[in-house]
């Protein structure tokens, strides 16, 4: 039934969401139509997806114990550390104190302003 008014309805489609002018409509290929279709559904998925992450954040942070922490929305990932990149690091730090000392961690605690720690002796 629709068959016939489907160009309209594509042309409709495209100027109301994306502001398409008829030359703009007739200028993209079937395929980049279709592609299009598809990244838009997907917007539309993630959105509705994130909108429903907050909200039940908001709830569930609403109704939530006496003393109880809030539950964050987004949580951080951690990537995995390279262990090469880290070993070359650390063998890089170990020749300079070897050579300078450890002078360079109190000078980067005074350069932005902080106290060193000072570590607690074990009592015996």
């Amino acid at each position: 039934m629709a068959k016939p008014y489907s160009d309209v309805m594509d042309f409709a489609f495209f100027a109301a969401n994306f502001h398409y002018s008829r030359a703009d409509y007739d200028a993209i290929t079937p395929t980049e139509r279709a592609f299009i279709y598809k990244a838009w559904e997907d917007k539309t998925v993630s959105e509705s997806t994130v909108l429903r992450d907050a909200v039940f954040n908001a709830v569930s942070n609403a109704f939530r114990k006496k003393n109880q922490k809030f539950r964050k929305l987004w949580k951080k990932r951690q990537e995995k550390a390279d262990m090469e990149v880290i070993s070359q690091n650390l063998s890089i730090i170990e020749e300079v104190e070897e050579k300078e000392g450890k002078g360079w961690v109190s000078m980067i605690y005074e350069k932005n302003g902080l106290k060193m720690p000072e570590r607690r002796k074990k009592l015996a």
